[in-house]
């Protein structure tokens, strides 16, 4: 099983700051799990590539939406800046 552990955060239910990175960072583990390295690679090496180009949440210091980050992680998956 493979799953984010963050717990409970109903305060920020529908307002879309909850950060998705932990979810994508699940997912990697996933893919490499089931033998998809080189998927696993490509999604961390999107995620860092948001992180380190300030698109991240409020609960690290960004003004992100969830929304956006995740655009942002699917958009360095498609392009070929990662």
């Amino acid at each position: 099983m493979f799953e984010p552990i963050h717990g409970s955060a109903f305060d920020t239910t529908g307002k879309g700051i909850a950060n998705p990175v932990a979810t994508f960072w699940t997912a990697s583990q996933m893919l490499d799990h089931l033998g998809e390295a080189d998927a696993s690679t490509r999604l961390m090496r999107a995620v860092e590539k948001v992180c380190a180009d300030g698109v991240l949440t409020p609960d690290v210091g960004g003004k992100a939406t969830t929304q956006e980050v995740t655009d942002a992680v699917c958009e360095a998956i498609r392009g070929d800046n990662i």
